[in-house]
């Protein structure tokens, strides 16, 4: 089976980039914009066929995959060229192949989730002994997380993330108790005394595993909207941990790392429930990959579409201080030499992966 699941792993990351490249190349066609070739897969070309004034292609490598514009990287005279379109029509284009990301993953869960009967509810069944004691205050059986250290608790599985996030750290809690927000603050990681008698580190908090909600139709659709709002949080906290060092290159995944994880949480959800849960844990991390990779092409880092839209908006300043555009040509070497710090990092992350599976 792990040679399915493999397969499946590069299929799905394969559609995601097509359906990217495909909201770039819808936005593109709406706009006026000229639309050269539209590519599936990135390397030596494996079938192409003309239709119209655009190539389409498919390609060797299915790790990208490309929307070719007419002056996208190079001044044109073209009055179809992406370069002779209004700034809102640039930026819709460059964003419309993140929202169809974005999109994606929303669609995915909504379809995971139309089949639930019940949602668990973040609640609380009671606390240690002891916690009284050490935070002046306490929680009571039912209340409900709200958010923990000013990040909103949205699912049920949000508090084991986030209280793992702060570990060791106080917490600042607010609970919906009896339909109002109660704050409790500076709540001390400890020892306390666990259901069994045993003593152990934590903070005293006692999850309750039984309440849940009826998965009414409106409720199926706030939980897929909350979960893809998650997933963007997930990538920001990331982002975070990347930057201020509680994060580093053993953590970051290419196309590689990424294909082993969904096959790996395939096994593992098959040994626990079969080839259907198998199924619905890697659609569920199709999702998650699609919300990643909407909110990482948005960020402004040339090469990637939040960097032409940061140069889009570098150019309206321009024009209105100025009076005059950026030439074409330094945006091209920007992003050339983007693309090629980019393409270094992809290869270093994989042969990273790769060395790590082998290691």
């Amino acid at each position: 089976m792990t040679i399915l699941y493999i397969l499946g792993a590069i299929l799905i990351f394969g559609v995601l980039v097509a359906l990217h490249e495909l909201g770039h190349f819808v936005a593109a066609k709406l706009c006026g914009v000229r639309v050269n070739e539209f590519s599936i897969g990135m390397g030596p070309v494996l079938w192409s066929r003309d239709r119209g004034e655009t190539q389409y292609s498919l390609r060797a490598l299915p790790i990208g995959g490309f929307c070719a514009m007419e002056g996208e990287d190079e001044d044109s005279a073209d009055e179809r060229a992406l370069g002779s379109q209004s700034l809102w029509k640039q930026l819709i284009i460059f964003a419309a192949g993140p929202l169809m990301n974005f999109l994606t993953g929303l669609v995915i869960l909504l379809g995971l989730y139309a089949g639930m009967q019940a949602f668990q509810v973040p609640a609380i069944a009671g606390v240690a002994p002891e916690f009284e004691t050490y935070n002046g205050a306490t929680l009571e059986k039912g209340d409900i997380f709200w958010s923990i250290n000013g990040e909103r608790v949205y699912l049920y599985n949000d508090v084991d993330l986030l209280l793992n996030l702060n570990k060791g750290q106080p917490l600042d809690l607010v609970v919906i108790r009896d339909g109002e927000k109660v704050a409790l603050e500076n709540v001390q990681w400890n020892t306390f005394t666990g259901l069994e008698g045993e003593s152990y580190q934590g903070y005293g908090i006692y999850r309750d595993l039984t309440t849940t909600e009826e998965a009414t139709l409106g409720g199926k659709l706030r939980m897929a909207w909350l979960n893809t709002v998650d997933f963007v949080r997930v990538v920001r906290l990331s982002l975070q941990m990347l930057f201020n060092g509680q994060a580093g290159v053993d953590d970051l995944s290419g196309p590689v790392g990424i294909v082993s994880s969904m096959t790996e949480a395939g096994e593992q959800a098959q040994a626990l429930g079969g080839v259907l849960a198998a199924v619905e844990s890697m659609f569920y991390f199709a999702a998650m990959l699609a919300v990643n990779l909407a909110v990482m092409n948005l960020l402004p880092i040339p090469a990637l579409d939040g960097g032409h839209i940061l140069f889009l908006l570098v150019d309206a300043v321009s024009m209105l201080l100025l009076r005059k555009k950026v030439p074409a040509r330094y945006m091209a070497a920007v992003n050339t030499a983007g693309f090629v710090v980019l393409m270094g990092f992809m290869l270093f992350v994989t042969f990273h992966d790769v060395f790590r599976l082998v290691g």
